[in-house]
């Protein structure tokens, strides 16, 4: 099976040859932390690929995915050197393992449950951006635990966990039964090598005899079918250890009553033919009814088709017998891997797959995928193998949803179109007016579930609606979509109550005269950092339009002797202070601090005297002070923070201002970050501009020093531009 997508122009023949060569002399001497050679594991991996039907390109793309930690910037060379398509995938996966590292080093501090709930989720979402990574994946681990198995090294039991109970389930529901087998055994030969050596020790005992025997039942059946004019091929299926165990322990049964200790497996070329063997088995054999499984007629959720029967011979020795034809057998041991075509088919289609059958096949995928978490949602791992017990009950909070272009879309357990909208964007979900799930026209309060297609229609402007933000009418499940219609409410009340400020400013300044007063320089003098917030305030009925008129309007007696009163007591204040300071909180003349700059100690700060309203405490960098200063230097004064144990206990309210790109769950894990550092947030605003959210959070510190450890914090977090204070 060619892929397309990665194979690149036709003038790059043998890219698996050429991918092996480019990472050889990156390779040499180089081990992974496991300690097995980087080449060997690659070259390992890439086997693995073409025996379950990986085309060359998938192969070549695995010795890229290696290649990553030996580049200076690994993704501009490879796609230099072989094409975008090979340098995403290889940084995706990439992506992917560091993710899966980062788990297992904080398995420690984690419950098992837990650990492997977020492995689930990085996964399926990772798989979601591109499929191909499951192969690379699996490959990769089944390739890990061989080279432990074969080398005689401890695997750590964090490792061998996640393989069973995540990459064989995986496996599993995927279809690729060769390798689920496979990771199955190994895992449980590092989980518990005594219960393995022990099945494998009853599986070698007399198995001469047994071998003998299943030879004779391959021949008769065999002739049988020839004489019936049916094309057959009858083999021995392998027995896999860790089924016996299960099935031992799930059933209470010895070994000896394990019934697929002796199994065959007949391939036949066609449907009846499955059913003409069958019919033969049953007649020479005794069938044991409760046994018997048409998974012809009903598949598995994961699409395999069989039929299964036990049947007891002469002796009553059961013997299990798996009928299916060539293409059933090739879908149960490649899976996916045998429909693979829906990355490589693009517009035109490719080997006889149209467009929308690859659209189909990835949807068809990423709903096993899906179907495979709810799996890990709904029942507990299987505690009587493991060593250690374990529920993901706490995969059930979520679900997983589809956009029209088959891209997965994270959401809590009840979410809505509403929340599905606010989930790929802010403005959308502003926007949002109906919805269609899988193709039908639902109420905008319909749950949604699990692997369900959604497409919203849109206005193409407007708002959210405020039946939205009750809780009885069921729109909303998702606090960040809640968070987002509350801010566009909050920033419409604040538009309005701005204009009814801006409204009655405007109007005192029409009866006083004074239109040539510009709005911004009015509020500088008034101590207000801009003019809205001048509006604002005013809007709210929190400051005196009389303010504004003994501004604009001060009689001279008044106004002087107003400065001199404030002057005087300004100047004795800061010469009775210690250091001949004025020292903020604590002396009797009244201090406020600024609005503009917020400042907090220990912060350089300076004094101005106001009309009116005491002194008006700015920070030393402050612009609206400067340019006050520079207009009215008379009325500058010194200041400092006060020392008492009463002033040490005083917090500060602080801007910090940040840029980042929008994204679900910005908000809470930068709210993370304050949390983590003890910081009290008082305030958080938010705006969406495209894909831009700005946010202001006021905190309270009582030493402003405090803010660069949490500044440091914040620009770690992921899609933050910039974090400064304001």
């Amino acid at each position: 099976m060619l892929d397309s997508a990665l194979q690149g122009s036709p003038d790059q023949p043998d890219t698996l040859m050429r991918a092996r060569a480019f990472v050889v002399p990156l390779f040499s001497g180089a081990s992974l932390d496991t300690g097995e050679d980087v080449l060997n594991h690659a070259d390992a991996v890439a086997s693995i690929l073409g025996h379950i039907g990986g085309s060359e390109a998938m192969q070549a793309a695995c010795y890229l995915v290696y290649a990553t930690e030996f580049l200076n910037k690994p993704e501009e060379v490879i796609a230099k050197a072989f094409g975008d398509s090979y340098a995403e995938l290889a940084m995706e996966t990439v992506n992917l393992i560091r993710v899966q590292r980062q788990a297992r080093t904080a398995a420690s501090d984690q419950a098992s449950a837990q650990l492997q709930t977020e492995n689930v989720r990085k996964m399926l979402l990772a798989f979601s951006r591109d499929l191909r990574v499951v192969l690379l994946r699996l490959a990769s681990r089944l390739q890990t635990l061989r080279y432990h198995a074969a080398s005689k090294k401890p695997l750590p039991l964090g490792l061998a966990h996640e393989s069973l109970h995540v990459f064989a389930p995986l496996a599993n529901r995927l279809g690729i039964w060769q390798i689920k087998w496979e990771i199955e055994d190994l895992s449980l030969r590092f989980l518990e090598p005594e219960t393995y050596h022990e099945v494998a020790g009853w599986l070698d005992e007399k198995r001469a005899e047994r071998e003998k025997y299943m030879l004779e039942l391959q021949q008769q059946i065999s002739f049988a079918m020839r004489e019936q004019g049916i094309e057959a091929s009858v083999q021995g299926r392998p027995k896999h250890i860790y089924s016996i165990v299960k099935k031992m322990r799930g059933k209470s049964l010895g070994f000896e009553r394990v019934f697929d200790v002796r199994a065959l497996r007949v391939i036949v070329a066609s449907v009846p033919d499955c059913y003409a063997v069958l019919s033969w088995v049953h007649t020479h054999f005794s069938p044991i009814v409760e046994e018997f499984d048409d998974y012809i007629a009903r598949p598995k959720s994961n699409g395999y088709q069989s039929l299964h029967t036990v049947v007891r011979d002469q002796k009553s020795r059961p013997i299990e017998v798996q009928i299916r034809t060539r293409a059933m057998h090739d879908h149960a041991e490649q899976g996916v891997a045998a429909h693979w075509a829906y990355k490589e088919a693009g517009a035109r289609g490719y080997a006889g797959v149209s467009a929308s059958g690859a659209y189909d096949a990835k949807i068809a995928v990423l709903r096993q995928l899906l179907a495979w978490e709810r799996d890990l949602a709904s029942a507990s791992d299987d505690s009587s193998v493991a060593t250690v017990t374990t529920k993901t009950d706490a995969l059930s909070d979520r679900i997983y949803v589809l956009t029209p272009d088959a891209s997965v879309v994270d959401l809590p357990q009840g979410a809505t179109p509403i929340d599905f909208a606010y989930a790929l964007h802010t403005n959308l979900g502003h926007r949002c007016r109906g919805a269609r799930v899988d193709g039908v026209m639902v109420p905008l309060h319909t749950v949604l579930k699990n692997g369900q297609t959604v497409e919203v229609t849109a206005a193409k402007e407007g708002g959210p609606s405020r039946d939205w933000l009750n809780s009885d009418l069921g729109f909303l499940a998702s606090p960040r979509a809640r968070s987002k219609v509350r801010a566009w409410f909050n920033a419409q009340a604040m538009q309005e109550t701005a204009g009814k400020g801006r409204e009655a400013v405007e109007k005192l300044l029409q009866r006083e005269g004074k239109t040539a007063v510009k709005l911004e320089d009015l509020a500088a003098q008034l101590g207000f950092k801009s003019a809205e917030a001048l509006f604002e305030v005013v809007g709210k009925d929190e400051f005196s339009l009389r303010n504004i008129e003994t501004l604009l309007n001060p009689t001279p007696a008044q106004a002087a002797a107003d400065d001199y009163v404030l002057l005087k007591k300004a100047r004795h204040a800061e010469q009775t202070s210690k250091g001949g300071v004025l020292v903020v909180g604590i002396d009797s003349l009244l201090t406020q601090l600024a609005k503009c700059c917020k400042p907090a100690p220990p912060d350089v700060i300076r004094g101005f005297v106001t009309r009116g309203k005491g002194v008006s405490i700015h920070r030393a960098d402050c612009s609206n002070f400067r340019q006050m200063a520079l207009r009215n230097g008379e009325r500058v004064i010194e200041v400092d923070w006060g020392k008492s144990k009463q002033s040490q206990a005083q917090v500060y309210p602080v801007d910090v201002y940040i840029e980042a790109f929008d994204r679900q769950g910005l908000l809470r894990d930068i709210s993370e970050v304050f949390s983590k550092e003890k910081m009290n947030v008082i305030g958080v605003q938010t705006q969406s501009i495209k894909d831009l959210a700005l946010m202001t959070f006021t905190v309270e510190v009582s030493d402003s020093r405090r803010l660069q450890k949490v500044l440091t914090g914040v620009r770690e977090v992921s899609g933050v531009k910039s974090v400064r204070r304001r």
